[in-house]
């Protein structure tokens, strides 16, 4: 609603009093004599002095109650709202076919006993204030809604003041006054309880516009700036400042549907720290590209017509599992983002980030948001190279992952997941050791091409068989298992953990097994609505075990990973996160150096 119309509403007491001096004046004297413009402005500008400025532009063509209540309306529900927009859309049609009621008689659904059809007869015969719906009718026996009252009142009390102002004076009737005064006061503590309501939607409005460019579109953006370095051990890092941009262009075409087109850049490279490894993925790394804008992701979410909460995911770039699957682990998630975890071990179960680009997922969840125990069922897979046409390659020949996973919600507070993925790589060129080369083909490499998480020789364990058996490529074909789970102990402390297991076969040379799992506990609101506090302890995925021939050394034990961060919100839109990463021991070689990374991330969500 418009803030003009809440002034005209809560001035009418002013005006009506004004009206009602003016029009005695004018009966008692001349007829043609009229009040000064002056007399009724300064009375509006006294009461104006009291009045909050808010206000809306006054809708036309709307209905006044059909009948007035002996005493005040109680507070209405939530439905309130929901009323009035059905009534609002009721009716519309070509609204330049919309015409001036000119006789209440047009309107066919009021009767002439009704207390509505005499109050029409009374302000539409006389001054012509209040049009019918398209199709001729009144509907004065329902329930009137606020919207309805307050713009048939507003343009009655236009009206008025259009006849005073104009000097027409003697044609408002003293009792019209009186019944619009009666209206007024009899239906004050309706709109005094809906004040607040009003206020709410049009704050969330002027969010939404301020949000939103165009009919369909929105953007969504985040800009991560952070300082960070590595400390202990053998580590040969310098103190960094880097950032990671996305901007997010959200479409939507039917209201239930999403389509992503994200523009990013970043010039995150990982921190040294003295070997070489993916265990020092920050959440912010896995965008180094030199700060040159690419399209990382383009994607289409929307619902499927099976239960109330089925949505299937068509991925044409930058598709992960995580988009689709529940990862259960709330808080520290946040896809890589600016506002959960500091690094991409602690942010979600590894198993999701095996595979990805371009391809479908599709999660089944009959049960609605009512039902206590909500299973779920959960599919999807993804190509590698699904757009290029070359041998090896394209959505069936080349890299692919296909996930599919068992949900278990119980409540709000319970959530499980039983996790199987199968996945084809392409390998790496036997006793490459450059955990950067493009070349390569990481069984963890989250849509890309080089792992995100995990040790190096966990992610492509041909890198250790050297040139025992040559200087082929060496593909993998993996099965891997996950479990995960969280409870919510309350709104705002969650704990939540994960394992997965994948055994990685080296097609014609062995096989190999790779574990991980890991723990946390997130504090939300923590000091300051909008803060996070999260700790996180467990183990990257690290090969175990290599069955082939010709293995080079390596070190099978357990390297530790421990967390802690803290988000601090500065403002809705700005958070400070200090964080710090302890490694005791960093890749497979045998060395056993630990390392300290600590970060200070700045992010900027708009």
């Amino acid at each position: 609603m418009s803030r003009l119309l809440w002034k005209a509403v809560i001035l009418s007491p002013a005006w009506l009093t004004a009206a009602l001096a003016v029009s005695t004046s004018a009966i008692a004297t001349t007829p043609n004599s009229a009040p000064a413009v002056s007399e009724l402005n300064a009375a509006i500008e006294a009461k104006e002095t009291t009045i909050v400025n808010s206000g809306v532009t006054k809708p036309q063509g709307t209905l006044i109650a059909q009948q007035v209540p002996t005493a005040p309306a109680p507070p209405e529900t939530d439905n309130t709202i929901s009323e009035i927009n059905r009534y609002g859309n009721e009716g519309r049609g070509d609204r330049n076919n919309i015409a001036q009621v000119t006789s209440v008689s047009q309107l066919s659904d009021v009767q002439p006993t009704d207390w509505a059809f005499q109050a029409l007869q009374s302000l539409v015969e006389r001054y012509g204030v209040i049009a019918g719906y398209p199709d001729g009718t009144f509907r004065g026996n329902r329930a009137m809604t606020r919207y309805e009252f307050a713009a048939g009142l507003n343009a009655a009390l236009d009206r008025v003041n259009e006849l005073i102002a104009a000097g027409t004076a003697d044609q408002v009737r003293k009792e019209d006054l009186a019944t619009l005064q009666r209206l007024q006061e009899e239906f004050s503590a309706e709109l005094a309880t809906l004040r607040g309501r009003v206020d709410s939607l049009e704050a969330n409005v002027a969010e939404l516009e301020a949000n939103q460019f165009s009919t369909t579109t929105k953007l969504v953006g985040e800009v991560v700036a952070a300082v960070s370095d590595a400390f202990g051990g053998d580590t040969d890092a310098n103190t960094v400042f880097q950032d990671r941009v996305r901007l997010d262009f959200q479409t939507s075409f039917t209201g239930s549907d999403i389509l992503h087109t994200r523009l990013s850049a970043g010039n995150a490279t990982r921190l040294d720290v003295g070997e070489d490894t993916y265990q020092n993925t920050l959440t912010f790394n896995p965008a180094d590209n030199g700060n040159d804008v690419v399209v990382d992701w383009a994607a289409y979410d929307f619902k499927l017509p099976i239960g109330e909460n089925s949505r299937a995911y068509l991925a044409a770039a930058g598709g992960v599992h995580a988009d689709y699957a529940p990862t259960n682990n709330p808080f520290f998630e946040d896809f890589d983002g600016g506002r959960g975890a500091i690094s991409t071990f602690a942010s979600e179960n590894p198993i999701y980030r095996i595979g990805g680009g371009a391809g479908l997922g599709i999660n089944i969840a009959p049960f609605g948001e009512a039902s206590g125990f909500k299973p779920s069922i959960t599919a999807g897979y993804f190509a590698r190279n699904a757009q290029d046409p070359s041998q090896g390659a394209g959505l069936f020949n080349g890299d692919y992952a296909a996930l599919g996973q068992l949900n278990f919600n119980f409540g709000d507070r319970i959530a499980l997941a039983a996790t199987y993925v199968n996945a084809y790589n392409t390998g790496a060129s036997l006793g490459n050791l450059n955990p950067d080369d493009d070349e390569n083909s990481d069984i963890f490499n989250y849509a890309g091409s080089t792992g995100v998480v995990g040790t190096l020789e966990a992610n492509n364990p041909s890198r250790l068989l050297g040139a025992a058996v040559g200087a082929d490529t060496v593909p993998i074909s993996s099965n891997s298992y996950g479990l995960s789970g969280s409870f919510r102990l309350s709104d705002t402390i969650s704990i939540s953990g994960f394992g997965s297991y994948t055994n990685a076969t080296l097609i014609g040379r062995g096989n190999g097994d790779i574990w991980s799992f890991g723990g946390g506990v997130a504090f939300s609101d923590l000091g300051k609505e909008g803060n996070l506090l999260g700790i996180f302890a467990g183990v990257q995925p690290t090969l175990t075990s290599l069955d082939a021939p010709g293995v080079r050394d390596f070190s099978n034990e357990y390297g530790l990973h421990v967390e802690g961060f803290y988000r601090y919100q500065l403002t809705d839109n700005i958070s400070v996160t200090p964080g710090v990463i302890w490694l005791n021991r960093v890749g497979q070689t045998g060395s056993d150096e630990d390392a300290i990374i600590g970060t200070l991330r700045t992010t900027f969500n708009f």
